[in-house]
């Protein structure tokens, strides 16, 4: 039987393997396009970062499943929670504006940084614009990312310090946003994480997860492709520092009682499931 005091060291581990392979999957897809296509540039194109994160996400998915990392079954479903799934999606369009204002609060990052950002952004734009983004960003990331910081990381963290749910849902959350690799976007990822992590606490499932990460990624990919520029922000967009305010407060008023829905629909689905 393994020792508990290796769980958070495991967990860890989980991340490691995600990142390597992602890595991985990157630079694989980098040579085959360099030896493919003449004067390839030293960077993917959008097609080929599209391809490679959908082979990444799904070696990933295969590799949790079949050395029983990550367990998945339809149970949880068989609830049929479908206002728990509701109201994961609407508290997810709910929480986008606040947290993205809240990120643009951040101060300027060292020249270096604002590169390495600016960069991803428009990485990140390509594959939006990019046949085969929407299913990759939108439907394969909230699957892969949900089974692994979630149904694996988090499920060890919890069963390692029971006792102290909050701060292991706080440090899955954390490696949840560090996993992104974009100092730009930590704290819509954490806070995401953290909402996520309480939602795969109280329901033992990944599912409500998904739909919440769908949404969010469909509200940015939809987004992304109406407003081309990585470097628009809320205020702009709605054309005045007090429409922005309004925005994020009339969003608080969609979030708030969501999540008190969530709540309570989540007692209901959670005792059908452990009583099962």
């Amino acid at each position: 039987m393994t020792d508990k005091k290796s769980f958070p060291f495991i967990a860890l581990a989980y991340v490691l393997v995600f990142l390597f392979i992602n890595i991985i999957s990157q630079t694989i897809a980098l040579f085959v396009e360099k030896v493919v296509v003449k004067d390839a540039a030293d960077t993917l194109s959008p097609l080929a970062t599209v391809i490679a994160m959908a082979v990444s996400t799904l070696v990933t998915v295969t590799i949790f499943l079949w050395t029983k990392w990550a367990v998945v079954s339809r149970n949880y479903i068989m609830t049929r929670p479908w206002m728990v799934l509701s109201w994961s999606v609407v508290a997810a369009l709910g929480a986008i504006i606040p947290s993205v204002y809240l990120q643009e609060l951040m101060l300027e990052w060292p020249d270096a940084i604002q590169k390495m950002v600016d960069e991803a952004a428009q990485q990140m734009i390509g594959i939006m614009n990019t046949m085969g983004g929407y299913a990759v960003v939108c439907l394969l990331a909230p699957i892969g990312e949900e089974l692994i910081f979630r149904g694996a990381v988090l499920k060890k963290l919890l069963a390692w310090k029971p006792q102290h749910r909050w701060l292991m849902i706080m440090l899955s959350a954390l490696l949840f946003a560090m996993a992104h690799m974009n100092p730009a976007q930590f704290i819509h990822p954490f806070l995401i994480g953290l909402l996520l992590g309480w939602m795969y606490e109280r329901t033992g499932s990944i599912i409500p997860g998904i739909a919440y990460h769908w949404a969010n990624n469909t509200a940015a990919f939809l987004l992304t492709r109406i407003y081309q520029d990585p470097d628009i922000t809320i205020t702009q967009i709605l054309g005045s520092h007090s429409r922005a305010l309004m925005a994020v407060g009339f969003s608080m008023l969609i979030f708030i009682p969501a999540v008190y829905q969530l709540n309570m629909w989540m007692k209901k689905a959670g005792k059908n499931y452990f009583n099962k």
